[in-house]
């Protein structure tokens, strides 16, 4: 949260809010769906409360389990858990000892005088004994690095010198990398732009891998951005913009070259194709719902592509028999590598998931690759850091195919880890953040 107070509303109301959330997240629901609810006026205020309560839910039901005699009700739990995570010391406290546990007291009295008693013993008790917590829960993996431990034991298994350092990135605030539409302006005429708002900004060079990408220095609403309604410029993540000139490749595609987005919604790298080349592009999703973001993307950056529903698993339901030059699969996997985005990702995920995934995301590629032309590419991605959504899925495809009939680009990123070392691979530009965790294999159809 970094320091920043709200008033949309009393502080109160807003950790009652967030406790709501909270309690949903634990009880299966993706944190997007449940914010949605939540009254415009509030939205802002109560994201950033949940995204730091999700952040350190693991240390907050550690110091329950030690603090409180017994697990109370779910909603006033989830309030505790809320408070209690706000409360773990932090560089810039988002606020003082005092008014959160008394604002957190308010809210447990509107269901009844016991439960604010509850709250206001048990808050007072760890800020009395803090300093004895914070080290009696180093011991307890899931307080220490705030994930489930099976996902902390994979991180060991597939990262071993990378893991502690990967956990750690998931607790920070996330940079807000912009893509500026290269139809319209350049990275360093935007930077200037933002200046005249009196947002300070930095561009990669023009050299580098990402000549559309900008660093703004203070994260803010997209509808602060200037010409962000015209379609000057779209939020994404420095990682996610390694798609489209992957794909594209040194040399681009011909004018016209068929290309497939497998998996498009909600349309950022599809938006990025168009904004580098003139495709015939196919934006495809399983979702219709997920669609209308797309079609929204698209009309925002004045983009045309034909956006249709379909599993991409199934092309007999969709597909009109024209090989492509092309295709994006920007596979559903466990967005382990966008955890610090979406931090409820972490507590909604089971390790059976795993195993589930990389079937699916086999099967994408087994149905996808019969649909690309010989001389074709296809660019396979994830947004995770786990090796079996990457480096071991191409593998085992690789091998489920003749020798020399499918080629790896070994110019193609690999696993990008949320890291400044990010395994060898340099940052997008000198004195950028890393990016989100992805991986990246582009193959070539012989």
């Amino acid at each position: 949260m970094g320091g920043e107070v709200y008033a949309a509303a009393p502080l109160s109301r807003q950790l009652e809010w967030c406790a709501r959330v909270v309690m949903a997240v634990k009880g299966g629901r993706s944190l997007g769906d449940v914010l949605g609810t939540v009254p415009p006026a509030q939205r802002p205020a109560v994201q950033a409360l949940s995204f730091h309560a999700l952040r350190w839910l693991g240390t907050a039901e550690a110091l329950r389990a030690g603090l409180a005699a017994r697990r109370p009700a779910p909603e006033l739990d989830a309030l505790l858990l809320t408070s209690l995570a706000l409360l773990w010391p932090a560089s810039v406290p988002p606020y003082p000892d005092h008014t959160l546990v008394d604002q957190a007291v308010v809210a447990a009295r509107r269901a009844g005088a016991a439960a604010g008693g509850f709250v206001n013993a048990v808050l007072r008790r760890f800020l009395r004994e803090r300093a004895q917590w914070v080290e009696a829960v180093r011991d307890d993996e899931r307080a220490r690095w705030n994930h489930p431990p099976w996902w902390v034991a994979r991180l060991r298994r597939d990262w071993p010198r990378e893991a502690e350092a990967i956990l750690a990135s998931a607790q920070e605030r996330p940079p807000m990398f912009l893509r500026v539409n290269a139809r319209r302006t350049t990275a360093d005429a935007y930077v200037r732009a933002l200046a005249r708002t009196g947002r300070s900004a930095r561009a990669a060079p023009p050299s580098s891998a990402l000549p559309q990408l900008v660093l703004v220095d203070e994260p803010c609403p997209v509808g602060e951005l200037p010409g962000f309604a015209d379609g000057d410029v779209s939020v994404q993540d420095a990682s996610a913009q390694r798609a489209a000139p992957c794909l594209l490749g040194p040399d681009g595609l011909p004018a016209g070259a068929r290309v497939l987005d497998a998996c498009a919604a909600p349309g950022g790298k599809a938006a990025h194709l168009l904004e580098l080349a003139d495709l015939d592009l196919l934006a495809l999703d399983v979702d219709p719902a997920r669609l209308v973001r797309v079609r929204e993307t698209l009309h925002r950056l004045g983009l045309q592509a034909d956006v249709r529903s379909g599993d991409a698993a199934d092309p007999a339901a969709w597909w009109d028999g024209r090989a492509f030059d092309a295709i994006l699969l920007d596979a559903p996997c466990s967005a382990s590598g966008i955890v610090r985005r979406q931090p409820d990702v972490r507590w909604l995920r089971r390790a059976t998931d795993i195993p589930a995934l990389a079937s699916t995301q086999a099967r994408l590629l087994d149905a996808l690759w019969p649909l690309l032309k010989p001389g074709g590419r296809l660019l396979y991605a994830t947004c995770s850091v786990f090796r079996d959504e990457g480096e071991r899925q191409i593998d085992a495809f690789l091998q489920r195919h003749a020798a020399g009939s499918a080629l790896r680009d070994s110019r193609s990123p690999g696993h990008l880890l949320p890291l400044p070392d990010n395994q060898g691979i340099a940052p997008p530009a000198t004195g950028m953040p890393a990016g989100d965790g992805f991986f990246y294999a582009l193959l070539f159809k012989r």
